[in-house]
């Protein structure tokens, strides 16, 4: 129950510190998984605190609390829970610091979250209690609050931009001129420490710490400052990541990056040498203040990267007396006893041999252990691997647990199998699945740019037209995407401005390719001389009467068995390809046999679903890779969202307006639709099947 500034006093004045930024996963395998890496970095690591992330609106609310309550009580690390405070009501910012209260975090990041949107979100007939307190218009309203609330219980943070905050209340550019007296404000109103957005440009963070240090004001003489610092750990992460935080990329670093995007491989690794410097400048310009120096990473739920950096820059201290023990060899046979009739062999190294996950992040389920200890059927007679005669004394130690989460030798690459994320594509088991951010459903524009990208649609062929549009280059961002189309979909533009025409408003789509160079400037990707493939899919809502049609012509005879499908609506339905008539009810809109409502603690269906690797690529000494995939799992998770999205932009113009009401009725109606055609050799088959008669 210890406060980050009493944590930050106590070290010795030229010490150094870091703290790690998690968000709450989409899936409880992600939850699962996440929790074993926590442990991993904690062990490893030793931060000096632990944020977690809060929706914005309380969006991820019950999440955020869950994953606080393993960062402070099961792994004791000192938490700092983030928590915003506009479109919510004061009964969900009481809560949410009591139940911080009760599980002993004393740390609280306070913020604004997403501009004051009151009567958008707000339902006319709304209980008294849940309704938003439009009082909370700034972070500084949250800190008062706190502090009138709970004096000096908490440890309360905010947040700097070295580069200034955009925002739409400042439509000439951020500064950090304009965003001084804000902060000064916040500060003075009860603030303990500030922690930085994430910034590229060492330059410009040293400008920003010296302007505050000698502020006239004196409010950030001596206040810890927490530079926020991102692992590069994809091109189009960190493409993707700067547009939306406007933090600009140097001229110089991103020329090193563009050397490389192809290669993940060589882009995170390009990405450490460039975080490291960016540190090393930071210390010198942290030098200039007494005291220890902190920096802030977030992680995005990943380790590989992360570990490097603090190692290298010695944000962590090697510990001389503990020597890693990398093995890159087969897991040992560890001698086990005479149970049951069983060899050793038999019931010791192959039983944990299976339990392995096999080869990519493709795998199936049942493969995706990474190490466990198998179950004894009688405990009071077998004994555990460990005891077993194994020598686990060494096992444990930091350096070795260091060289895990840095990905090196067989429980490395195990431990670090989700290293290369690729978005809502990724591996739905993986922490890092799905968008960077972890904020729950949002547009990632303002309302004036919302309605400025996409007017006031008053009919679905409205709506077709910016679906078109978009794939012609005319339009930057639909809801859904804030990305322009990508390079190789120029290959079936054609085919998808067809659909969007029919009324099939696609989200996301690539085509097939079949043995492509992976120096390919438009398909290749990963090391060179390897090659690449690709399945056709396409994902897009469709309207209910148009699904039905779709659904009997995916079932036919001719078609069952080339493609694999997933279907859902936004209230909850689902239908799967995967799923067999004996497990169906009567409610798909096709004719009722492949819809279940059979959910699991997380909503998904119970049984065994297939799992799709829709791009795959071959590479001289490595494993086969599959950086996208697409299973029921994921697509269950992403549909959450993509339905939320739809509220989100229909709230943009207000409750009863004609664009409001066209939107919800169609988000009602529609259905979400993602379809993988396994010809991967045919570029055609996949549009041939939705386009021709």
């Amino acid at each position: 129950m210890e406060k980050i500034t009493d944590k930050i006093a106590a070290l010795p004045a030229d010490a150094s510190y870091f703290s790690l930024e998690f968000f709450p996963p989409k899936t409880g395998m992600g939850f699962s998984n996440l929790r074993d890496r926590l442990d991993r970095m904690a062990r490893a690591l030793r931060p000096l605190f632990v944020n977690v992330t809060w929706g914005a609106g309380g969006s991820t609310a019950g999440k955020s609390l869950e994953l606080a309550e393993i960062c402070q009580r099961e792994l004791n690390l000192t938490t700092c829970l983030h928590l915003t405070c506009t479109n919510m009501s004061r009964k969900m910012i009481d809560n949410a610091l009591e139940d911080a209260k009760a599980l002993g975090i004393r740390n609280i990041l306070a913020l604004r979250g997403d501009p004051p949107r009151a009567a958008e979100y707000q339902h006319a007939d709304e209980d008294p209690e849940n309704v938003i307190d439009e009082e909370f218009v700034w972070a500084v309203d949250l800190v008062k609050y706190i502090r009138s609330k709970y004096g000096d219980y908490f440890c309360v943070g905010v947040a700097a931009y070295p580069e200034g905050h955009a925002d739409e209340s400042h439509p000439l550019g951020q500064s950090l001129e304009h965003d001084l007296p804000y902060l000064v404000e916040k500060t003075l109103a009860g603030a303990d420490f500030l922690m930085t957005q994430l910034f590229f440009d060492a330059d410009t963070y040293d400008t920003f710490e010296k302007t505050l240090r000698d502020h006239p004001s004196g409010a950030f003489k001596t206040i810890p400052i927490i530079p926020g610092i991102m692992p590069i750990q994809s091109y189009q992460m960190i493409k993707r990541t700067t547009k939306l935080s406007h933090a600009r990329i140097p001229d110089d670093i991103m020329a090193r990056l563009d050397a490389v995007k192809k290669d993940d491989e060589k882009v995170k690794s390009v990405g450490v040498d460039v975080v490291c410097e960016i540190i090393e400048r930071v210390k010198e310009t942290k030098s200039r203040t007494p005291g220890p120096k902190g920096f802030h990473f977030y992680t995005l739920n990943l380790e590989k990267a992360v570990s490097f950096i603090v190692e290298r820059t010695h944000l962590i201290s090697s510990t001389p007396e503990e020597e890693a023990v990398v093995d890159d060899g087969p897991l040992p046979n560890i001698p086990g006893l005479m149970i049951n009739g069983t060899s050793p062999s038999e019931h010791s190294y192959q039983a944990l041999s299976l339990q392995r996950r096999l080869s990519t992040v493709g795998s199936e389920p049942r493969n995706r252990v990474i190490v466990s200890e198998q179950t004894l059927s009688i405990p009071e007679f077998e004994a555990s691997q460990a005891e077993a005669g194994a020598k686990a004394g060494a096992i444990n130690t930091r350096a070795n647990t260091l060289a895990i989460s840095e990905g090196e030798g067989v429980l490395g690459r195990e431990a670090t199998w989700d290293d290369f994320p690729n978005g809502r594509w990724g591996d739905a088991r993986s922490p890092a699945y799905g968008e960077i951010d972890g904020y729950g459903p949002t547009l990632h524009v303002t309302q004036a740019q919302a309605i400025s990208l996409w007017g006031h649609p008053k009919s679905l062929e409205d709506i077709n037209t910016l679906f078109v549009r978009h794939l012609k280059g005319e339009l930057s961002a639909i809801p859904w995407t804030e990305e322009e189309v990508h390079e190789e979909t120029g290959a079936i533009t054609d085919q998808l401005i067809q659909l969007n025409q029919r009324g099939l408003w696609t989200v996301a789509s690539q085509p097939a390719v079949n043995g492509s160079r992976s120096e390919d400037l438009t398909f290749g990707w990963g090391p060179r001389n390897g090659f690449v493939f690709q399945k056709a899919f396409v994902e897009f809502f469709i309207s209910a009467a148009a699904w039905s049609t779709l659904h009997e012509k995916l079932t036919s005879a001719d078609v069952s068995g080339t493609v694999t499908w997933y279907a859902t609506n936004a209230a909850g339905d689902f239908a799967s390809s995967d799923l067999s008539p004996g497990e169906s009810s009567s409610a798909s809109p096709g004719g009722g046999a492949e819809t279940s409502n059979d959910n699991d603690d997380d909503g998904y269906a119970v049984g065994e679903s297939s799992t799709n690797a829709v791009t795959w690529g071959v590479f001289p000494g490595k494993e086969i890779v599959t950086p996208t995939i697409i299973e029921e799992v994921s697509f269950r998770a992403w549909a959450e969202e993509a339905f939320g999205i739809f509220s989100e932009w229909a709230q943009v113009y207000g409750k009863g307006h004609e664009s409001e009401r066209l939107l919800e009725a169609t988000r009602a109606d529609c259905w979400l639709v993602n379809i993988v055609h396994h010809h991967y050799m045919d570029g055609d088959a996949l549009w041939n099947l939705l386009l021709l008669n």
